[in-house]
């Protein structure tokens, strides 16, 4: 069963891998924000991260069995054949990963979804050349801890210009906080996509919560 996209998929969009929950399983984190009612998860296993290649795939294989029991997307960052592997039901592509359009190619008949990070009107131009992507992730709105190649902070006020601009949802990305999802939801943003916010949090259910309430439409 694959997951047909549709906006509301990008309220709650969860992205984590090992290297960001040390000392935890990765596997009871997921547990815990699909309980919460996260509307997408993405595996992004990568820098810090300690695996092997065999090991990473193994942790993917159960990690989507759970989004699948949950129903919620299991999307995989920057790697096509492991989403191919895993029966994904989306990939996501940064502008310095593989080609967008080399990865619509690769997966093209398979029923993923694509998304692609776009923080420059520049490239959110491209992007609108490029039929076959769903989405966009654009950021950081914040200064961001969670990756260390990071582009420059665009604001509130940069979001909501990609916004315009993109033909498809946009996902806001970087630095997000539960103070700044309204201000977020105003700029047309389809939802958020976070990765401290959640593992970090004492309160996932309510702040899972208060997600979906700042992007109800």
């Amino acid at each position: 069963m694959s997951v047909t996209f549709e906006s509301g998929l990008l309220r709650a969009y969860f992205v984590a891998g090992s290297q960001d929950v040390p000392g935890r399983d990765l596997r009871e984190v997921l547990a815990t924000m699909l309980k919460a009612g996260i509307t997408a998860y993405q595996f992004r296993d990568k820098g810090a991260s300690q695996l092997t290649a065999a090991e990473r795939l193994a942790l993917g294989r159960d990690l989507r069995e759970q989004c699948r029991a949950a129903s919620v997307p299991f999307i995989v960052d920057d790697d096509v054949e492991m989403a191919l592997a895993l029966h994904a039901d989306g990939i996501h592509v940064g502008q310095s990963d593989e080609g967008v359009q080399r990865v619509i190619d690769a997966v093209a008949g398979q029923n993923l979804f694509v998304g692609l990070s776009c923080s420059t009107a520049a490239e959110v131009a491209a992007a609108n050349q490029v039929p076959g992507i769903d989405y966009l992730g654009s950021g950081p709105i914040y200064p961001t801890t969670s990756k260390d190649d990071a582009d420059p902070v665009i604001g509130m006020t940069g979001l909501a210009k990609l916004v315009d601009q993109a033909n498809v949802p946009v996902v806001a990305i970087g630095g997000v906080t539960v103070a700044s999802l309204p201000a977020i939801a105003q700029t047309g943003a389809a939802g958020v996509a976070v990765i401290t916010l959640l593992t970090n949090s004492t309160q996932p259910e309510a702040d899972v919560a208060a997600m979906h309430h700042a992007f109800e439409k």
